[in-house]
């Protein structure tokens, strides 16, 4: 809350830099805001290392298939699972 200081943002210190890259307040210029791709609001510098890293993703038709892959196997899974039910279920009867 220090570093936003609401009740006079001209005294505001960044405390992002080159040499101090995980700052958490950035102070940008106009001209850097408006050449930015339709001069976009919704910046940040932090990474997340709790993400994967988009520019390491394999190509999109792997991680499709890993899907495809993925969902196969749920759904024999869940074909064992209604054929256990359905055995359990054909033995009884209704009242």
């Amino acid at each position: 809350m220090n570093c936003y200081n609401p009740t006079n943002r001209h005294t505001r210190k960044a405390t992002w830099s080159n040499k101090k890259p995980d700052g958490r307040w950035r102070a940008y210029d106009y001209d850097e805001l408006v050449a930015r791709d339709k001069a976009s609001l919704d910046i940040f510098w932090l990474k997340d290392d709790s993400l994967e890293d988009s520019a390491n993703l394999p190509n999109p038709d792997i991680i499709a298939q890993e899907i495809v892959d993925d969902l196969e196997a749920v759904l024999e899974q869940f074909r064992l699972i209604a054929n256990d039910l359905g055995s359990e279920t054909s033995g009884r009867t209704t009242s």
